[in-house]
């Protein structure tokens, strides 16, 4: 359990250190992505980023 939680934990800082690097690339602001405001909040849903992602890693990971 131990493990998984480091996994977690490091996946949060790459994400986090990498954010800005992705947003200059457009990722955060493709046609499926949802930014909306709620309650006083901006709420965003990265839908198609999520999925461009998840097929990137994808291919990579057959890759290697």
């Amino acid at each position: 359990m131990i493990r998984w939680l480091l996994v977690i934990f490091l996946a949060l800082v790459f994400i986090s250190w990498f954010t800005p690097l992705l947003q200059k690339l457009g990722v955060g602001r493709l046609p499926g992505d949802l930014r909306f405001r709620l309650f006083g909040r901006e709420w965003f849903i990265p839908l198609a980023s999520t999925v461009l992602l998840s097929l990137v890693a994808g291919v990579i990971a057959r890759w290697l």
